[in-house]
């Protein structure tokens, strides 16, 4: 017994060479009747004939390609034996004689309009149009000619694969409209997602958007939903579409007509580039069938109706699940771990499959290390945030950090509060109260070089955690809206791992909120509220630095959680911080850190004028000595447009000039 594709693929070439039958039968009877002959014409059936074997064929279905297209693009029949001409003219090598000899010349042995017109019942002028199914739909392509009914006419090729029961994707648009593959498995929350996007598009048959998460979770969804509406998906981005008119309505009728032949829905995905906004809503305006917009933020189009509907990574509940199916019965051994994996780090299913590949090529047996599981989680929330920031390699210990013993009890309760979040949140239940509030934020206030970054390097590398910079110069925007979309990718990429995120020199972003005076200032000000609705919703720690705390609104304290001072280094703390300063390798000879000390500089000039001082000395192949230091101390003064005083050098070197 056959099967059933099989069947209606053979059942389909005997209904398609039925119909193009009766058409060279219609041909060959004017030949006849023009008392012309050629040697292929006796083996054609007469008209009546060749239609009875044509109606006594059983109706497939589903219905042959033929009939399908002629309902598809609403053709009449005579449209429908035009068609056919062109298809005999490439399936059968006779007709291009009989073409000929009805032409009365052998180089015009191809269908044309003329030919139609003349030898076809019911013809029609109208069927010549541009807005006509056979050209409006790029059935059939004029070649060049002196006039249209006697140019030549061509099937187009994807056409031609449909009527014959092939079904590639059409060349044309090979390169921009991708088809996906198998369709993923859904966590819980995401299956009920794609179920309410089915229910929904066969409510509205409106275009639907997926925004939020991660692109392979939307995309996942949109293919599970269209299975279960028994279309197939294909992917198209917004940076591939044309953004000429006649390009993008050629290629928005090359697509309807694919959509038709295959039955697809389109997945177009856009970025948060606005400027293509006009082009997406012109592409989409027309579509038929299912219509998915897949964009990491929601987007609204001009003109343009959707459903939309907000994408999150799994559940906690859900990670740990998909941990535990990686893990298999290892899990059991990692349980308290997975809690802590889950309130880190924000991962979807693929990534959490590829963190356990990873952790488990670094291991030494077959069940990977915990500490492994951590580095690989790291890596994969890395990705999405590098290109925003700067990762900072955190070295720095509590060792290295010389701060007042009030300072350095802050700091490490806010390292208690990150290291304990998956207790207090999870299982003492509070993020079950409000998913507000439950960001921790930080602000380090001091003057330059007080220890601010390197307090956010201590903290971060204790946690074993990312520490990423944010440039500011590439998040404030002076066109609006702009700053909310640059720190929204910034907390959306951060989220993935939890990453300390340390916006340095804050003042210019988190400044006083201004009097609403015009336009940019009440958008100023909704930009700071935009801030400060992320920042307590976000699952790690923000650190915002500043050298000027009186000038932070005090509405913005009130969401901080941690206020560190950090003053400026006395004598005694400046000597701790010179002791620290040289590496065991670095060779010194007679320095005096408690003469050092006396220079009036914060920690950070401290370290330029050590590090300035070794290459000086190593220059000379020479240890670390005072008279290098006195050297560097006095360059870095220069930076500071201050001189060395005869009280911060005095009885520990002589100041030459």
């Amino acid at each position: 017994m056959s099967h059933p594709k099989e069947q209606w693929i053979s059942e389909n070439q005997q209904h398609l060479s039925a119909a193009i039958t009766v058409v060279k039968a219609r041909l060959v009877e004017r030949l006849r009747q023009a008392s012309m002959d050629l040697p292929t014409m006796s083996a054609v059936p007469s008209v009546e004939i060749a239609l009875q074997q044509y109606q006594s064929l059983d109706r497939s279905q589903p219905p042959a390609a033929l009939q399908q297209l002629c309902h598809l693009c609403q053709l009449s029949a005579f449209e429908q034996e035009i068609l056919l001409l062109c298809a005999g003219m490439e399936l059968d090598a006779t007709f291009a004689p009989i073409f000929a000899a009805i032409h009365g010349d052998a180089q015009r042995n191809y269908p044309t309009f003329s030919l139609a017109l003349g030898n076809l019942p019911e013809p029609s002028w109208t069927a010549l149009s541009t807005g006509a199914p056979l050209r409006h739909w790029q059935l059939v392509e004029v070649g060049p000619g002196r006039s249209l009914t006697m140019s030549p006419l061509r099937i187009d090729e994807r056409v031609l694969h449909f009527l014959t029961g092939s079904n590639p994707l059409d060349e044309q648009l090979v390169g921009i409209v991708k088809p996906l593959g198998l369709v993923g498995e859904l966590v819980p929350s995401h299956q009920l997602l794609a179920d309410r996007l089915v229910k929904t598009w066969q409510r509205t048959r409106t275009v639907v958007q997926l925004w939020g998460g991660e692109g392979g979770d939307r995309t996942t969804i949109a293919q599970t939903a269209a299975h279960q509406l028994g279309a197939t998906l294909h992917r198209v981005t917004a940076e591939s579409l044309p953004t000429a008119p006649l390009e993008l309505n050629r290629l928005t009728r090359r697509w309807q007509r694919e959509a038709a032949f295959s039955q697809s829905g389109i997945l177009l995905e856009w970025s948060s580039n606005a400027e293509q906004a006009g082009t997406v809503s012109r592409f989409i305006e027309d579509l038929p069938g299912l219509v998915i917009l897949s964009s990491p933020i929601r987007q609204q189009l001009p003109q343009k109706t959707m459903v939309s509907f907000e994408v999150d990574l799994p559940t906690p509940t859900e990670q740990q699940q998909l941990w535990q199916s990686n893990l298999g019965p290892a899990a059991v051994d990692l349980n308290g771990h997975l809690q802590q994996l889950t309130s880190q780090f924000n991962l979807n299913a693929p990534m959490i499959e590829s963190a356990y590949g990873e952790a488990l090529g670094d291991s030494q047996s077959d069940i990977p290390q915990a500490h492994h599981l951590w580095q690989a989680c790291r890596n994969q929330a890395r990705p999405r945030l590098e290109s925003l920031a700067q990762r900072i390699q955190a070295r720095a210990t509590w060792e290295d950090l010389v701060l007042p013993t009030a300072q350095i009890a802050k700091l490490q309760e806010l390292e208690a509060h990150l290291r304990q979040r998956a207790k207090v949140y999870q299982t003492w239940g509070f993020a079950g109260q409000s998913g507000r509030g439950l960001g921790i934020t930080a602000l380090f206030a001091g003057a330059s070089g007080t220890g601010k970054t390197l307090a956010a390097e201590v903290l971060a590398n204790g946690l074993d955690l990312d520490l990423y910079k944010i440039d500011l110069s590439a998040v404030i925007s002076k066109y609006i809206g702009e700053t909310e979309k640059n720190l929204s990718r910034v907390f959306d990429a951060a989220e993935t791992g939890g990453a300390i995120l340390l916006f340095d020199e804050a003042d210019a972003l988190f400044g006083k909120r201004n009097e609403v005076k015009d336009s940019h200032d009440r958008y100023a000000n909704i930009e700071v509220s935009y801030l400060l609705q992320r920042m307590e919703s976000y699952r790690g720690l923000a650190i915002l630095t500043t050298n000027l705390p009186d000038a932070i609104d005090r509405a913005f304290m009130r969401r901080i959680r941690f206020m560190v001072q950090f003053p400026f280094p006395d004598w005694s703390e400046r000597t701790a911080i010179w002791q620290r300063m040289f590496p065991t390798q670095t060779p010194t000879d007679g320095l005096d850190f408690r003469k050092l000390a006396k220079l009036n500089v914060a920690g950070g000039n401290i370290r330029n004028i050590a590090l300035n001082a070794a290459f000086l000395a190593a220059d000379e192949d020479e240890s670390v000595q005072m008279r290098h230091l006195l050297q560097a101390a006095q360059r870095e003064y220069g930076k500071l447009e201050r001189s060395i005083t005869d009280a911060e050098v005095k009885g520990w070197v002589s100041v030459k000039s």
